[in-house]
């Protein structure tokens, strides 16, 4: 036997909108490999500070051994409003440290910023 379905048989899809979890969409993705980038990139400053032969304790070096996990943190679990502006200020902090420690470990920060700069231009196509 073979049975026609009609529009009214059919199970609901669930239809873009309010309705869908915005923890995963594809900017949310890349912005939590940001987050992981910025996390294993910030051991290793912080490690780099703190072992038998320390790099410099200059300005750059201790803004990316505290800022950069928090600021990323922001822009990948905050809500539509807040986390364009927070993955900005995530990119610019990353993208001062890493010019500013390039000599030392601030281009381990270089894939946490092309997530980042990545996810960034995904939120905004999502906001428009």
């Amino acid at each position: 036997m073979t049975t026609s379905t009609t529009p009214s048989d059919r199970p609901a899809q669930s239809a873009p909108g309010p309705f869908v979890n915005p923890l995963y969409a594809p900017a949310r993705k890349w912005m939590r490999a940001a987050f992981l980038f910025a996390g294993a990139a910030q051991l290793i400053t912080i490690s780099a500070l703190t072992s038998a032969d320390p790099a410099p304790n200059t300005w750059a070096m201790l803004l990316l051994a505290v800022a950069p996990v928090f600021v990323v943190a922001a822009a990948a679990y905050t809500r539509a409003p807040v986390n364009v502006a927070a993955a900005v200020v995530a990119a610019v902090v990353l993208l001062i440290g890493l010019i500013g420690a390039a000599a030392h470990t601030g281009w381990f920060f270089a894939p946490a910023l092309a997530a980042l700069a990545v996810g960034g231009v995904k939120l905004w196509r999502e906001r428009s």
